[in-house]
């Protein structure tokens, strides 16, 4: 059982809003949660470290996503716990205890909005506000069975969030009903309400459903039914994805070792799609960050302690290989998707790891899940976690991926399918 009614969600409660006279506040009456990367006014912004938080001072201003979702109505009951300096998509931190997965208690929550994910899964707030640069609201969204929502790069204001990589770094938002994940998104996209446009193709990258070890009957045909259903069969299309980025993404050779191609259950071009990503994050995670590791010398937990202190010692090289290939593979996913199609894969290769899994171990699971996860990583694209129910007792996802730029018609698709995916779980569960 959680070890509070909190689930171990916060790092901080508190409620706070905005007097406002206007009624028509699309977010009156909701609440939600912010991720303790988020700066707020009088408030320390922790970044999952208590040493972070001992040697930084109060925030003297509120960053804009938070201020425009409290502007539109809603009301903020806390801060949450975060995996250290947002260098994890397990969600353990062994400074602020785990957040307990409301799904399955005996796994993990999913990192590193971990606890921005919980709140929304264990039904404490309407919605909150997470990070994700590599992962960071996918992958918890998948593992609590919510609704994630990673925007397209640079569509919502990063100001005031402490960085991670800025090459990939973006806000995004946690939320059980479709109505609500897009409500908050229209805020912080500060886009206009439009009708729903149907999606011109639904691609399925069979290859990455491949990589799931849920069998398809529950993940991809789920998803292929209610397309049927509602869009109608026509506009499905199938492709082998990894061979397409292959050929459209020659810079990707800087980072094909010979350990790729033997990797056994992965995609070689997209493992070395991850690499790059990694190295890049890597080398501005350096920038950004090693002055202070240097000099206050954290506690690490296990993994996270490794990964940091080689993103200290890592160098150039190869950097402007790594902006080639996001180049490159934008151009190449403008093309496959055109305006308005959809590409289908599953949000992470399976179900949430236990909780204290061996490091090695994990890290075979994490280089598959990079492999599905740096592909709106690198693109810049948006990128929509959606839960189908439950499979063994433990939550399933698949991912919508769209154009740059197309957030609000992805958000509508959303909304479009949620009700049909969920009846096509319920039937395939019977």
């Amino acid at each position: 059982m959680a070890r509070d009614p909190d689930y171990g969600a916060f790092v901080d409660k508190f409620v706070l809003e905005l007097t406002s006279s206007a009624h028509d506040q699309p977010l009156q009456g909701l609440t939600f949660a912010v991720k303790d990367i988020f700066d707020m006014e009088g408030y320390v912004t922790g970044f999952g470290h208590p040493d972070w938080a001992r040697t930084h001072s109060a925030a003297t201003s509120t960053a804009p996503a938070v201020l425009a979702v409290l502007r539109g109505g809603a009301t903020c009951v806390g801060r949450t716990v975060m995996d250290e300096m947002a260098y994890s998509i397990d969600g353990e931190n062994i400074h602020y205890g785990t957040p307990t997965n409301p799904c399955a208690p005996d796994r993990v929550p999913g990192g590193s909005s971990s606890g921005s994910a919980v709140a929304v899964g264990a039904k404490i707030v309407d919605f909150s506000l997470g990070t994700d640069t590599g992962g960071s609201v996918r992958v918890p969204a998948s593992y609590c069975g919510i609704l994630g929502f990673r925007p397209s790069y640079d569509a919502v204001p990063s100001a005031g969030v402490v960085p991670l990589a800025q090459s990939f770094d973006t806000v995004g938002w946690f939320a059980r009903d479709p109505v609500i994940l897009s409500r908050v998104g229209h805020i912080l996209l500060q886009s206009p309400v439009m009708d729903p446009i149907k999606p011109s193709q639904v691609i399925i990258a069979e290859d990455c459903f491949q990589l799931s070890n849920i069998p398809n009957d529950r993940l991809g045909q789920v998803l292929v039914k209610s397309v049927e259903k509602i869009y109608g069969g026509h506009i499905l299309k199938h492709t082998v994805l990894g061979d397409y980025v292959k050929e459209k993404v020659p810079s990707l050779e800087h980072f094909t070792s010979k350990d790729i191609k033997e990797l056994e259950n992965n995609i070689p071009s997209l493992a070395a799609l991850s690499n790059a990503m990694r190295s890049l994050e890597r080398y501005e995670f350096k920038d950004n960050h090693s002055e202070w590791i240097t000099t206050v010398k954290p506690e690490l937990g296990p993994g996270i302690s490794e990964r940091v202190w080689k993103a200290v010692r890592t160098t150039e090289e190869n950097v402007d290989a790594c902006h080639s290939v996001k180049t490159e593979l934008h151009a190449a996913l403008s093309t496959l998707l055109q305006d308005f199609g959809i590409l289908a894969i599953p949000t992470v290769p399976g179900p949430p790891p236990k909780l204290q899994t061996d490091p090695a171990t994990l890290e075979i699971f994490r280089a598959k899940a990079f492999s599905l996860l740096s592909i709106a990583g690198v693109s810049g694209f948006c990128q929509v976690s959606i839960p189908l129910g439950m499979y063994d007792n433990l939550p399933v996802a698949v991912s919508l991926l769209a154009k740059q730029g197309s957030d609000a018609f992805l958000l509508n698709v959303v909304e479009s399918l949620y009700g049909t995916l969920k009846e096509q779980v319920e039937i395939t569960e019977k």
